[in-house]
């Protein structure tokens, strides 16, 4: 079974700048991992996916403010968010799964609690 632990969430202020951590415990092979958020009264979205191999993905709003990023031999993953925005107020999960490459909610097959970032205006 695997676990995974999000760290780095907080208040900031709009423009500001925070970095997301996810421990993953338990696995025995490489995943496929990514950052989801879900704000109040919306459903859960992809942030940004990284493959086993290093392939990233990011959701159009994290384009060019976010970077995600992995270390495997410390089965961690990361999130560094720039020039935030209030819009981007959410908790954010940190997921994975094995197999096949895939970011769809639906797909994934472990989860974080995750940790809530909130972006004052």
């Amino acid at each position: 079974q695997v676990q995974l632990v999000e760290s780095g969430g907080g208040l900031v202020q709009a423009g500001g700048s925070l970095r997301l951590s996810c421990a993953a415990s338990g696995n025995r092979f490489i995943l496929h991992m990514g950052w989801y958020r879900q704000a109040p009264g919306k459903q859960r979205e992809l942030v940004a996916g990284i493959t086993s191999g290093g392939t990233t993905n990011y959701a159009d709003s994290a384009k060019g403010r976010f970077t995600i990023s992995r270390d495997n031999a410390k089965n961690t993953m990361y999130l560094e968010m720039i020039s935030l925005k209030p819009e981007d107020t959410a908790v954010y999960y940190c997921a994975a799964k094995s197999g096949r490459p895939s970011f769809f909610v639906s797909d994934m097959e472990y989860w974080g609690k995750g940790t809530l970032v909130t972006v004052s205006s």
